[in-house]
């Protein structure tokens, strides 16, 4: 006979429960979020990297490789993955072997930096590029950007058409495409960036061109049912904030739509810097009415939010970011309501192959 305690253990809380992605059979609702980790040297991933995934691998779930550069005008950090590159698709190949093996579903998270880049990151030194020749102010970090010419701009649409085709070879299930965080496409979203008087700019619909240009792109190359699309519109990191972020993340919604995407992923109002909570009126509710497909929370959850927010029909399914670098087995310590460790910030993009990567415990090896 079971005691009362085991018994509201058995009642699986929402987040726990099982949910059909399009062709995807997931057992829970616990995404891991895609995390840069900065320990692909020479933007080649490593085998260290299969057991850093396979860890946070278990039977239907979810898991988003972190930020993987298009092209190789794409870096922005040092020792990020690509996936232009051969070499790079067959470096992949293992780590999502090694996921698929636990019985989980691994989509590649493709980007390109932008104007979030230096000369050092790019080929022959060259400026990084963007939709804009505005520099990020008080940086020295960052190299003051070259503006796209508007014939440029279907040859990066390209690279994330051809990135895409890549993960594919690479054995990944479909690919994210990053329009969030003050990357290139959302400096194109945003008009704290996109000065431009094309038709790359201007208005919401002008604005939004490229982003849903490499939408169409990417789903005709391997089917809008492996595509999902990240957004950030209440965000302002890398000085790429919006007048109307409102407008602007329900216009994308209802225009993702138009492609059937398999998904879209939104960071929560109150990240609006990527560090820290802030109090917010808004709400992605509105997106995730408008959006057909499967939606996807981030940003600031803990096991009771995410849980309430699932319940509540607010969200589909919640990405956790530090919490699941920290806790390898996220879900087995939601499903027992375990204490879970605490991360490091210090060691999140240290270039170590093992600490503040592979070094977190289990809950049964703490246990």
């Amino acid at each position: 006979m079971e005691t009362k305690n085991e018994g509201q253990q058995n009642q699986k809380i929402p987040l726990l429960t099982p949910y059909k992605m399009g062709n995807f059979q997931l057992s829970h609702r616990v995404v891991l979020a895609p995390l840069t980790r900065q320990r692909s040297y020479n933007n080649i991933p490593q085998t260290h990297a299969i057991l850093y995934y396979s860890q946070r691998a278990s039977k239907g779930g979810f898991l988003l490789s972190e930020a993987t550069g298009v092209s190789d005008t794409a870096q922005g950090y040092p020792h990020t993955p690509g996936i232009w590159t051969n070499e790079q698709v067959e470096a992949w190949k293992p780590i999502v072997d090694a996921v698929h093996a636990k019985g989980a579903v691994f989509f590649c998270q493709i980007w390109h930096v932008g104007r979030v880049s230096n000369k050092g990151f790019q080929p022959n030194g060259q400026d990084p590029i963007s939709c804009t020749d505005k520099g990020l102010t008080n940086n020295v970090e960052f190299s003051p950007p070259r503006r796209l010419r508007t014939d440029e701009i279907l040859q990066i649409v390209n690279d994330f058409k051809l990135a895409a085709r890549n993960a594919i070879e690479a054995g990944f299930d479909g690919v994210e495409i990053h329009g969030a965080h003050g990357y290139l496409i959302d400096q194109f979203l945003k008009d704290q960036a996109n000065d431009r008087t094309d038709q790359y700019g201007g208005s919401l619909e002008n604005r939004s061109r490229f982003a849903l240009s490499i939408a169409e792109a990417v789903s005709n190359e391997i089917g809008a049912h492996r595509v999902g699309f990240r957004l950030s519109p209440f965000s302002k990191y890398m000085e790429c904030g919006d007048s109307n972020p409102n407008a602007l993340g329900l216009y994308m919604a209802e225009a993702l739509n138009k492609h059937e995407l398999l998904y879209c992923h939104m960071v929560e109002p109150m990240m609006k810097i990527v560090t820290e909570k802030v109090e917010s009126i808004d709400s992605l509710v509105p997106m995730r009415n408008a959006f057909r497909g499967t939606f996807i929370a981030s940003s600031g959850y803990d096991r009771e939010e995410g849980s309430k927010a699932v319940g509540e029909n607010r969200t589909d399914l919640i990405a956790y970011g530090r919490h699941f670098l920290a806790n390898p087995d996220l879900p087995k310590r939601f499903e027992i309501n375990a204490p879970l460790n605490k991360y490091n910030r210090d060691t999140f993009y240290l270039d170590d192959p093992v600490v503040g990567y592979t070094d977190y415990p289990f809950h049964e090896d703490v246990a």
